[in-house]
């Protein structure tokens, strides 16, 4: 009897250590998640309070992206502001608005300006982007080296309020996206849609 009292206490004793020491692990890699994203605001125009970001892939241009309140990234999140590209200036302007919440692996690229609006949610492995690499309404373009084709934009993108877009999905220039609206995942956006809109495919089109 005294064996088994003995081994219990023994176990009990174990398990605790082992909740004790997730438990400071885990405070640990709190503590230095929240240090990693007070350390990076200043690559960045301006942020917003209680801002988060798990990781960072790539910031370009940071002078040019606005952050607001309560901003939340999963690892990943690289935001490319590009001010110059093969001897081509450009004035880009990234505007993110209050309460957005980011999955992993968002990649935003703008050489005029990507908006996207309050209380937005975004899925995993998504692209916004205002602009192409090259053309094809010139013939002579497809014979340029792709690493040296210039930039092209159909304007801006604007995402309102509300939006929720789901994985995989890809927001390509010129298009507006109205508030309260979904985006389903795996959608390639192309035109612009309405406030509360539900849309899907390749190319995307109204579900609503």
């Amino acid at each position: 009897m005294k064996n088994i009292i003995k081994v219990i206490i023994n176990l009990i004793g174990f398990l605790s250590y082992k909740i004790l020491s997730i438990k400071k692990v885990e405070a640990i890699n709190h503590f230095k998640r929240h240090f990693y994203s007070a350390w990076i605001k200043h690559a960045f125009k301006s942020v917003g309070g209680n801002f988060y970001v798990e990781k960072i892939h790539k910031i370009i241009g940071g002078k040019f992206i606005e952050i607001g309140e309560n901003f939340y990234s999963q690892k990943g999140l690289r935001m490319e502001a590009i001010d110059s590209f093969s001897k081509i200036n450009y004035s880009p302007s990234i505007i993110i608005g209050d309460n957005v919440i980011i999955n992993y692996n968002l990649h935003i690229g703008c050489i005029k300006t990507v908006i996207i609006g309050d209380n937005t949610l975004i899925g995993s492995n998504v692209l916004i982007t205002d602009h192409n690499h090259g053309s094809t309404k010139d013939d002579s373009n497809f014979t340029i080296a792709q690493a040296k084709k210039k930039l092209t934009s159909k304007g801006g993108v604007y995402i309102g309020k509300n939006v929720w877009i789901g994985e995989n999905v890809c927001i390509l220039t010129g298009v507006k996206i109205g508030d309260n609206s979904i985006v389903g995942c795996n959608s390639v956006v192309t035109k612009s849609f309405p406030h509360n809109s539900i849309i899907g495919g390749i190319p995307a089109k109204s579900l609503s």
